[in-house]
């Protein structure tokens, strides 16, 4: 049953004086990566992206920073009167989740949605990467455990899939297509499934006959990568622009580019900041901190294989604070807290479960 215009709008609207933080959280809540802005008078604004609000973050903005103050650059929406024809060619066009229409007094006057107006549930980007993949998919899964007695960590069942299968159409969905995994653990069972059983087959395995921390495993592909490459561990998956995310490493001209989710916390009680002799500077009412956490997926520039030492066990931390010794550049690629999803123990992989199963499909979301 379709919802009313009112309730629809107001699911996706954010107003101006509302913070960044506000609409980051309500793009999780509702599972959607564009809002509409209103003006106090409830007044068509503008739209924003999650690009809008990464590249706030990038820039140093101030999370609690009202989106009135934010550089967003106008987004295009269609006027009335319009046809579902124009509207469809429109939403194709731009690859968008929906689209406003807005009336001569700038009102919203209806909205239409990808998942309406086509058959083809998913929104396929027309933008390809094509950078290899590396998958670290070693480990033994211990916290997964009795399921990683019998399966490796990288054939944990998600729906009618495998966390490896869905990490790799993620990425197989903006053209890359040339993946490495890093193998230890049952490393015969994992080649068996994927061969038989995957629609996956160009996969280069290198093993790891004994456990080499988080990087010491890309030894062994020096020579065989010459290109900016990715790194994602096996127990993640992220639901993220891969284009956007590269053009940013691109662009900054990064030798490793991190992705962080942002994680927030709240205080249930009021805090205190005090200055010299005690006296008191300013009171917080149950105030949200917000951390950035290392989400497991990278881009790595090719020379820095050569940096990582042969059969030594060597964490991609060591590698990074190497690269910042040296006055390389290491960015980070800020993603909402729902973007980053962990099956790397049973409470998290239970929630990723449940909220994939809520989705249109798996493979590529």
């Amino acid at each position: 049953m379709l919802k009313p215009l009112s309730e629809t709008i107001q699911e996706l609207t954010i107003y101006e004086s509302d913070s960044l933080l506000s609409a980051l959280k309500k793009m999780d809540d509702i599972g959607k990566k564009l809002l509409i802005i209103l003006s106090e008078k409830q007044k068509f604004s503008n739209l924003i992206s999650i690009g809008d609000i990464q590249r706030a973050i990038i820039n140093g903005t101030d999370l609690q920073e009202f989106i009135c103050n934010i550089k967003i650059e106008s987004k295009l929406v269609m006027s009335e009167p319009v046809t579902i024809k124009k509207v469809q060619d429109k939403i194709l066009e731009l690859r968008c989740e929906y689209m406003p229409v807005i009336d001569d007094s700038n009102n919203i006057s209806n909205i239409y949605f990808w998942d309406d107006l086509f058959t083809n549930k998913k929104i396929l980007d027309n933008r390809k990467i094509s950078l290899p993949v590396v998958i670290m998919a070693g480990g033994q899964g211990t916290r997964l455990k009795p399921i990683s007695n019998v399966l490796p960590k990288p054939l944990t069942p998600i729906g009618d899939s495998t966390i490896v299968e869905e990490i790799m159409s993620r990425f197989s969905a903006f053209g890359c297509s040339n993946f490495y995994l890093s193998v230890n653990y049952k490393k015969e069972l994992i080649k068996y499934y994927l061969a038989n059983n995957s629609e996956f087959k160009d996969i280069v395995y290198f093993v790891e006959d004994k456990p080499l921390g988080t990087a010491g495993s890309l030894s062994l592909l020096k020579g065989k990568i010459s290109q900016p490459f990715f790194v994602s561990n096996c127990d993640i998956l992220i639901d993220q622009d891969l284009a956007e995310l590269y053009e940013y490493h691109k662009n900054n001209k990064n030798e490793i580019t991190m992705v962080a989710a942002l994680k927030h916390i709240p205080i249930s009680y009021g805090t205190l900041e005090t200055k010299e002799d005690g006296l008191l500077e300013s009171m917080k009412e149950k105030p949200e901190l917000t951390f950035k956490i290392n989400a497991g997926v990278y881009i790595l520039e090719p020379h820095l294989l050569e940096q990582i030492p042969d059969d030594t066990f060597f964490h991609i931390t060591e590698l990074i604070e190497n690269v910042r010794a040296n006055g390389g550049r290491v960015g980070v690629y800020p993603i909402s807290e729902k973007s980053w999803m962990d099956i790397g123990e049973w409470p998290e992989y239970i929630k990723t479960v449940r909220a994939l199963s809520n989705a249109i499909n798996f493979k590529g979301l």
